[in-house]
């Protein structure tokens, strides 16, 4: 040691039989004192000033032990079926997470280690060891605890966990495939050779699988329409895929489960779903987790959009089937007359008077795109309305929402009415992705954009004229324009020209007929608003054919779902497969944990820029796609794995969110590299084995956690050491004994100032184990 003095060191191991008394502090105390007590007296009842200090390890009993029946991480079914039905003995600790319909997920926190910390204190017998020995480990200094995290998250054990990551990859394996054949048949049919590389295992589900998930899928929903946007994160929608809680959303997330995930499988479960489809249609069923109205949204993928498309076309063709005039039990129609101020008059008159001597109006105030349940026919007696013609008896009004104001016609002494128009309809039809580029293809052949455009103007106003006509039958083309564009009718008495629409002129029903001219754009020879009245037939908007034909294009629909390429149909999937997966995963609740958020974040922008590789609209995808494809399987299967282990910090500390956010951002920064990587986790050799110190007020947070054991726990061991924490004994115990000397300068090889004194370390013995396991280790400091 560069002095006089040398150190010796000596150490021994017991590894089992472990004495009882050594057990114990009292014990390993007097162990250390017989070290250097000058005889084999009674070391109970002399006082030796010793220095100690101690670490006691606990750790909470895993959250399965205690458990008989094990359940498989995986919950897949027989013959590969989906795992929403799962039979269990227990309660699994995810039951309550998103991903918990599907699968199955190991908890990734085995349990925690408490590290408690006894600073140094001075022990002068064996009675103050045996005291110390019953003192309860809140006592301590310093607690610090550290998670036991399972190796299934670790790089190493890729492929043995089943999530959404894996059966992403084998979505993956099938989209690859999916080139091999021209039609979806082809893979099921026994009639074609089957894809050489298509591997034998790849079996398809029995029939009572495929059942049991289309079941799921139509029938076992709720009535009221879902909200795509509901729970959905911001960036989900830059994937062009379907919404989570759409019928096409939660048959990607069906399919992954449906047997192994492979082509076979899929091209078995899609052929059965555009059946279940085609008998919605042909039953008039509305078509389940799909609104019956609204706008398409273009931004998703082709599928949803015509299934979208078809929900609407179901919708519209019930309606059609619905119309027509109610009476109620005694044969007496309703009649409703709305003004345009919104007051609504009507009149009961009953069918027993003669049909010679009044004038029956019918009013149908149903149009296509109403609820059924709102549709109201009337007969309105018109026997109070002075007709300027005794011709016009017998004539029948049809369509009319109400009367406009006080405006009358100009060639018969008549209310003007207003009709039902299709204002309620868009301003173009509902078109899909693929019938916008069509139309635009058309546009770009013919050269002219401008000519659809009118056209469609053109068929929206003969329709308003068609309906205006049925509703007053006497009028003229001066009415119609007083009516529907009040700028272009000029009065001669110079009054305000410029009246909207709702805000009509009131005339007096004293100065009749109405005195003005139209303006000069009407009055023009070769008006082509003149032309289109003159030949609009007079019908009300509800027998008028639809913008959209719902028959026509249901069929449309059906035909394309029908006859969808196998990559079409992959390419599809893949994309609302990851999208709906993220979504699901994006609903668990983890608490405050920015960095969790910041992940998320993080894959669904890398998941959006990978993804457009399968939104080009080409027939195939080469191998660098299927290579970023997967890579975006590895990316998916680690924020997978974070997102369960925050849920899992965040259920065991929901009382000390502290704790929950510095276990997971250094188990991040320490296990996950950058998102999108190729060596994603292939370097990480080490064990996450980070501590958190543990404040005051949450010890007994974590104490909590040491629940006490029960009676199939206990009998495992027998309790050997003290310092119980809610009845559990430390896994582990490292105490150092120490004994200090003051030594004069004379033993010192150098002169020192007169008087120098030093304390000086003559004893030290390290002790470390358990009750099964000790190990002493001393080293003795003395001059020779």
């Amino acid at each position: 040691m560069g002095t006089l003095y040398t150190r010796r060191f000596e150490a021994d191991r017991i590894g089992s039989q472990v004495p009882l008394k050594l057990m114990h502090l009292e014990g390993l105390y007097e162990l250390f004192v017989s070290k250097f007590a000058f005889s084999n007296m009674d070391l109970s009842m002399h006082l030796f000033q010793v220095n100690l200090k101690m670490n006691l390890t606990y750790r909470t009993v895993p959250y399965d032990e205690d458990f008989d029946v094990q359940e498989p991480e995986g919950g897949i079914t027989e013959a590969g079926g989906s795992p929403k039905s799962k039979h269990h003995n227990r309660k699994p600790w995810d039951d309550d997470c998103p991903w918990s319909e599907w699968y199955s997920a190991e908890d990734p926190v085995k349990g925690f280690e408490l590290l408690t910390i006894w600073s140094e204190k001075a022990i002068e017998s064996s009675l103050e060891m045996a005291e110390l020995e019953n003192a309860s480990p809140l006592e301590a200094e310093k607690w610090s605890i550290s998670p036991c995290v399972s190796e299934i998250l670790s790089a190493d054990s890729d492929g043995k966990r089943i999530g959404f990551a894996s059966q992403l990859q084998l979505l993956i394996d099938a989209l690859h495939m999916s080139l091999e054949t021209q039609f979806v048949e082809d893979f099921v049919s026994v009639e074609h050779s089957r894809p050489e590389n298509l591997k034998s295992t790849a079996i398809i589900p029995p029939p009572t699988v495929l059942d049991r998930v289309l079941k799921d899928l139509f029938y076992e929903v709720e009535a009221a329409q879902p909200d795509f946007a509901e729970g959905d994160h911001k960036n989900s929608r830059t994937i062009k895929g379907a919404p989570l809680e759409s019928l096409f959303g939660q048959f990607c997330l069906h399919a992954l489960w449906v047997g192994d995930c492979n082509i076979r499988a899929i091209a078995a479960f899609w052929i059965e779903f555009v059946r279940e489809v085609r008998w919605c249609w042909e039953e008039s069923q509305p078509l389940p987790r799909m609104p019956a109205n609204g706008v398409i949204d273009l931004t998703t993928c082709l599928i949803n959009q015509k299934l979208h498309m078809l929900a609407i076309c179901m919708d519209r063709k019930h309606q059609f089937n619905q119309k027509g005039p109610k009476a109620d039990e005694n044969g007496v129609f309703l009649s409703a007359r709305i003004k345009a101020d919104t007051e609504v008059q009507s009149v009961i008159s009953s069918q027993d008077g003669d049909a010679q001597a009044s004038c029956w109006e019918c009013d149908s105030l149903s149009t296509p795109d109403q609820d059924p349940a709102s549709h109201i026919s009337s007969f309105e007696h018109s026997g109070a309305v002075k007709l300027g013609d005794p011709e016009h008896s017998a004539c029948i009004r049809r369509g009319s929402a109400g009367v406009v104001g006080s405006m009358m016609l100009l060639k018969s002494y008549q209310n003007m009415h207003a009709p039902f128009t299709r204002v309620d309809l868009p301003d173009s039809p509902l078109m899909t992705e693929d019938m916008h580029e069509e139309r635009l293809q058309a546009i770009e052949a013919l050269g002219d954009s401008s000519r659809f455009s009118a056209q469609l103007e053109k068929d929206i106003l003969s329709s308003d004229m068609s309906a205006f006509k049925a509703a007053n039958p006497d009028a003229v083309f001066e009415d119609f324009i007083r009516w529907h564009s009040p700028r272009d009718w000029e009065n001669d008495d110079n009054m305000e020209k410029g009246v909207s629409q709702i805000n009509a002129v009131v005339e007096s029903t004293y100065d009749w007929p109405p005195r003005g001219k139209l303006s000069e754009r009407m009055s023009e020879h070769g008006n082509l608003w003149r032309k289109i009245w003159n030949e609009a037939p007079p019908l009300p908007a509800s027998e008028q054919k639809p913008l959209l034909d719902p028959n026509q294009e249901g069929e449309k629909v059906l035909h394309y779902l029908e006859t969808l390429r196998p990559y079409q149909l992959l390419e599809q999937m893949v994309s609302t497969a990851f999208r709906a997966t993220a979504d699901t995963l994006n609903k668990t609740s983890f608490g405050g944990l920015k960095q969790m958020t910041t992940r998320i974040e993080q894959l669904y922008l890398t998941m959006s820029t990978t993804l457009r590789c399968l939104q080009t609209n080409s027939l195939f995808v080469d191998a660098e796609d299927i290579k970023d494809l997967k890579r975006l399987c590895t990316t998916f299967a680690h924020v997978e794995n974070l997102i369960t282990l925050a849920a899992s910090l965040h259920r065991k500390f929901m009382q000390a969110p502290r704790l929950s956010e510095s276990i997971f951002n250094d188990y991040d920064n320490f296990h996950v590299p950058k998102l999108g990587t190729v060596s994603i986790g292939r370097d990480v050799k080490k064990v996450f084995n980070n501590e958190q110190e543990v404040r005051q007020g949450e010890r007994e947070v974590i104490a909590s956690m040491f629940t006490p054991p029960t009676a199939n726990q206990s009998w495992r061991k027998v309790l050997s050491m003290g310092n119980l924490l809610n009845g559990h004994e430390p896994v582990s115990r490292e105490i150092i004994f120490t004994k200090r000397d003051h030594l004069c300068e004379n033993y010192y090889v150098g002169h020192a100032p007169r008087g120098y004194q030093q304390e000086f370390e003559t004893y030290r013995m390290y002790v470390c184990g358990t009750s099964n396991d000790l190990g002493v280790a001393l080293a003795v400091t003395s001059c020779d």
